[in-house]
């Protein structure tokens, strides 16, 4: 069974969890749309491709954006149509695999979202596929917004959620990508694929893009968010602030559970 089909049913059966989970990781979310912000404009056409429930998708239509968002899991599109629907926002919304677009016209698009797919496309050839099929919606000097789950998150992880994991031999072995600095292909929290951030950059090289960013979509604060969060709106606002002008930062991507990609179409 092709493994995407695992990965859809973990969706489907998440809906609710993954519309959450943003708010638990506000750092990720409020960085993320700061940069959507430089460059995403009211009336721009966005592809939300993988975007999930729709946390991404019903801030753009906020904004004014037309966005369609398309995502392989029907539970994630119908939950995020019904809640356009209830904040009477504008949202297209189809349920595709993300190596084929061909039900989405090309040459369409200023912008595409892709932040999601990478983090479960196991062969280099998948990963490539879905990011020419990206590049065939967007328009002329469109651009794209890739995001990926580093090799290290889950050393960040299991250190905040559970050091005591570093005893179970299954969970050492899924630590020992830090030791021996490789990328990670299988059951994470789903069927997944994890980067160094020393592999993101190259990846890219193969495809007519125009590199504008690579960040640490957290930072410095992972580590420390959960207390964070307990602050005042206006410490976490500082925080942001000083986290947002070092988050591109070569020597802080591998505190990243979170890597983001920003290219400029040919």
């Amino acid at each position: 069974m092709d493994s995407l089909e695992n990965v859809r049913k973990f969706y489907d059966e998440s809906v609710n969890y993954e519309w959450r989970r943003l708010d638990r990781h506000k750092v990720e979310f409020e960085l993320t749309k700061r940069y959507i912000n430089r460059y995403i404009k009211p009336n721009d056409r966005v592809l939300d491709l993988g975007g999930g429930p729709g946390k991404y998708s019903l801030y753009l239509s906020q904004r004014g954006c037309h966005v369609t968002l398309a995502d392989l899991s029907q539970n994630n599109v119908d939950f995020a149509l019904n809640k356009a629907n209830e904040l009477n926002l504008p949202l297209s919304g189809l349920r595709v695999d993300c190596r084929d677009l061909s039900e989405i016209q090309d040459g369409q698009f200023d912008h595409v979202l892709c932040m999601g797919p990478m983090y479960h496309l196991q062969e280099e050839h998948d990963r490539v596929i879905t990011i020419n099929e990206c590049l065939k919606k967007l328009k002329p000097n469109g651009m794209i917004f890739v995001a990926f789950v580093s090799s290290y998150s889950f050393v960040w992880d299991y250190l905040i959620g559970n050091p005591g994991m570093i005893l179970n031999e299954e969970r050492r072995l899924q630590l020992n990508t830090i030791v021996n600095d490789e990328n990670f292909s299988g059951h994470g929290f789903s069927d997944n694929y994890f980067i160094r951030p020393s592999d993101v950059l190259p990846f890219f090289q193969q495809f007519e893009l125009y590199k504008l960013h690579l960040l640490n979509c957290e930072s410095f604060l992972y580590l420390r968010e959960p207390e964070l969060l307990s602050q005042s709106p206006e410490v976490v606002e500082a925080w942001l602030d000083l986290a947002e002008q070092v988050c591109e930062r070569e020597n802080l991507l591998s505190l990243a559970e979170h890597l983001m990609y920003i290219g400029k179409k040919h």
